[in-house]
């Protein structure tokens, strides 16, 4: 039976100043003995924390979109690059992590240096379902109303940007190939990405060793230890 979750009061934890949004979670999160991220993209292979526990889990909800500009870490301001994010409806499918009680702060300060350096996330704690249970998590969400936010972009646009956008934690088209990989080797089928995969690939966009990679874990069986269906753009 799925453990019941309180919502918080203030689950929308977004305000103009990241730092103040980052003292704003940790006044929320005081007194609970657990506190989990929950991963849709890059924090699934590349986390940059250690984790005392992680599950597969599902958020209902929200869904996974490479809808987010993104001038900073997978592009510039000249060449901005795009980015995941979780927009409102549908469901995901991701990772949640359980920080260590021992160095939660400093974990959580490092992932917020990387994750909000601009402040264009919304940050929310969302109910991950899991086989264990239901948790609470901090995920990473963009609004509609963002500047950030991306309407559907042709696949013309789509192919520039994963040709020329690179940032410091380097390419788009590297982002979007280790993360097509990433959910493909846990079991998760996100049709909207092995399009743009596929996109790419035809195109002669990814490097031969990236396309073997990604092939393999084309091979991975789509069931997943996850309740509930495989998220996919709307």
């Amino acid at each position: 039976m799925l453990a019941a979750v309180q919502a918080p009061i203030d689950p929308e934890l977004m305000v103009s100043d990241p730092a103040e949004s980052l003292q704003k979670l940790r006044r929320q999160w005081q007194g609970r003995c657990e506190r989990w991220i929950f991963g849709y993209a890059s924090l699934i292979w590349r986390p940059e924390f250690d984790a005392a526990e992680h599950r597969p889990a599902l958020v209902h909800g929200w869904h996974r979109a490479l809808r987010m500009r993104s001038r900073i870490n997978r592009g510039t301001p000249q060449q901005p690059g795009l980015v995941f994010a979780l927009l409102p409806g549908g469901a995901c499918r991701g990772m949640v992590y359980r920080l260590r009680p021992e160095n939660g702060d400093e974990e959580l300060e490092r992932l917020w240096a990387r994750e909000m350096p601009t402040g264009v996330y919304d940050p929310r704690l969302l109910p991950c379902r899991t086989r264990e249970g239901t948790v609470l998590a901090l995920a990473f969400t963009l609004s509609r109303r963002s500047e950030a936010f991306l309407p559907h972009l042709p696949d013309d646009e789509v192919l520039h940007i994963l040709r020329h956008a690179r940032g410091r934690c380097g390419s788009t088209l590297d982002y979007l190939a280790e993360t097509s990989a990433a959910l493909r080797e846990r079991g998760v089928r996100d049709r909207e990405i092995e399009r743009l995969v596929a996109l790419a690939r035809r195109h002669g966009l990814l490097q031969p060793e990236v396309r073997r990679r990604v092939s393999r874990s084309d091979e991975v069986s789509t069931s997943s230890s996850t309740p509930g269906s495989s998220s996919s753009s709307p």
